[in-house]
């Protein structure tokens, strides 16, 4: 199959506008979890941001509701429930969801305008956002309650707000569906890391935040390897290659609606505008190099 390459990634022909899309928009969406603008809002509301979970939690779970820790560990799913439990529901003692909601907004306002300068109220941006809101905008949220949590909230006015939300609302979209990608081939939630960390995606030490503990990890493995899908140096086995790039690609067929209504020449107008904006942000250094997403990893 002939392949094409883009920002951070080999991709093939099949859903590789897709992918791209997705590498292009969560580095936008994920300032949220790491930008010092967004610490300091969060920390106006009483959240401890001395380590990065107190307010992570609070922040990407806000738009559900007050929701308690079994359905967030359902809707974050790689997470182990017990770390979930040492901040959610304590999170809505803080602050009020709502709070946190106008609090994330706050933040990524001046963290974007700190990233972007002048081109922050610039034409591209504005056109960019356009663009963002029509594709956010005609996702189906059916089975996908981050997206639909996300979508739900009142559109603000400012075009740069409107852009991180419609990428929020994309970023859920494809992360529910990459859920049911993973449900639909077998693979529980610490199975889903420990699958991805065979294939070279992320190292041990990145997974490891996800709060499982050894006996859970390599009980786990054990599981894959009773499957024939890990070898007995937790390396994936050609089945358990051929199982993650299904699961891929399945996540790339969910998520790719959006911009097949979108359209080429607008999607294609989309990543022209969004190159800029993407290369500020990695650029910043504010954001991790290695993530549990695998992204520059997966292909």
């Amino acid at each position: 199959m002939q392949e094409r390459r883009t920002r951070g990634a080999t991709l093939s022909n099949d859903h590789g506008r897709t992918r791209q899309m997705w590498h292009l928009l969560e580095p936008l969406h994920a300032v949220i979890y790491f930008a010092p603008q967004v610490f300091e809002e969060v920390e106006s509301l009483g959240y401890d941001t001395g380590e990065r979970w107190p307010s992570y939690f609070a922040l990407r779970a806000a738009p559900l509701g007050a929701p308690g820790s079994r359905q967030v560990a359902s809707a974050f799913y790689s997470f182990s429930p017990r770390m979930v439990a040492e901040h959610i529901p304590a999170a809505w003692g803080v602050a009020a969801p709502d709070k946190v909601v106008h609090a994330r907004m706050r933040g990524i306002d001046r963290a974007y305008r700190a990233l972007f300068g002048a081109r922050t109220d610039g034409p591209e941006v504005a056109e960019a956002a356009a663009l963002a809101r029509r594709a956010a905008e005609s996702v189906h949220t059916e089975g996908r309650p981050l997206a639909a949590a996300n979508a739900e909230l009142p559109w603000p006015q400012e075009p740069h707000l409107v852009l991180w939300q419609a990428a929020t609302i994309l970023r859920e979209h494809r992360g529910d569906g990459h859920l049911a990608a993973l449900l639909t081939a077998g693979l529980d939630s610490v199975e889903a890391l420990v699958s991805f960390a065979a294939i070279g995606a992320a190292s041990a030490d990145v997974f490891a935040s996800r709060g499982w503990n050894e006996q859970e990890w390599a009980a786990a493995r054990e599981r894959l390897r009773a499957r024939g899908l890990l070898n007995a140096d937790h390396t994936a086995t050609d089945a358990g290659r051929a199982l993650r790039a299904k699961v891929e690609r399945r996540t790339d067929e969910l998520a790719a609606a959006p911009w097949q209504t979108l359209g080429d020449k607008d999607t294609t107008k989309l990543a022209e505008l969004l190159g800029p904006l993407w290369l500020e942000v990695l650029g910043s250094g504010m954001l991790p190099r290695e993530t549990t997403l695998g992204i520059g990893s997966i292909g």
